[in-house]
């Protein structure tokens, strides 16, 4: 089965400009340019689907003249502000009418392709159990709500040791894989069976704000510094 990787990248981010495409650590086309060599050397990705209202975006994507990746000018009324998720998986299930969807971002640029290897064989693999994948970060922390603890009961202990506590799991927006009847019969990146695939914690970050932009940029530094 063909797994075909979503990669959406929109122009005009408000909270870091041109965070898909300003130079990251050094590296031209920045933290696109990363995403994009690092899905082409992911044995398992055979399409990798460039969508982008950004003409920068799809110059990169075009000046890699690699036949794996297919650049999409999406229209301007899918890339506004006010778009959501929703309205995008609809477009992905026009897009994608068969084959197994890995649905991921830029902003994710420490997962390796190993990685989104592995996920790819972890949800090929457990099809029996699961309809889909996410990744996440497994939180195993105290955590409570406005009133009492949400994750462990003080009548039992009041304070146990965080080893203990019940598990909760955090979606980090690294990849979603699913196949494309999902996108089409339920209208989601996920089904009703998900796997959690708990990511590392270099590999969880996400880049949102621009703290988190010269924050990664350091880490990507040293990592490569190695």
């Amino acid at each position: 089965m063909n797994n075909i990787v979503f990669l959406p990248c929109r122009k005009g981010s408000q909270r870091v400009p041109n965070k898909n495409t300003r130079t990251f650590a050094g590296v031209e086309g920045g933290l696109l340019r990363i995403k994009l060599e690092e899905l082409l050397k992911a044995s398992l990705v055979d399409k990798i689907l460039l969508s982008s209202n950004d003409d920068e975006v799809l110059r990169i994507g075009e000046d890699f003249k690699n036949p794996k990746i297919q650049v999409l000018p999406r229209p301007d009324c899918l890339c506004t502000s006010e778009t959501s998720t929703d309205d995008l998986i609809l477009y992905v299930s026009e897009l994608v009418k068969e084959g197994t969807i890995l649905w991921t971002h830029v902003t994710s640029p420490f997962l390796s392709a190993k990685t989104y290897d592995d996920m790819l064989v972890s949800f090929h693999s457990n099809r029996d159990s699961y309809d889909s994948l996410m990744s996440v970060n497994v939180i195993r922390n105290f955590l409570w709500n406005e009133k009492e603890p949400v994750n462990y009961d003080r009548l039992v202990e009041k304070w146990p040791r965080t080893q203990t506590l019940s598990s909760l799991y955090e979606p980090n927006s690294g990849a979603f894989i699913a196949d494309a009847n999902i996108y089409q019969t339920i209208h989601d990146r996920i089904g009703n069976k998900v796997y959690m695939y708990e990511t590392s914690r270099l590999e969880s970050l996400d880049i949102d704000w621009p703290e988190d932009f010269e924050f990664a940029q350091q880490l990507y530094l040293n990592y490569h510094a190695k």
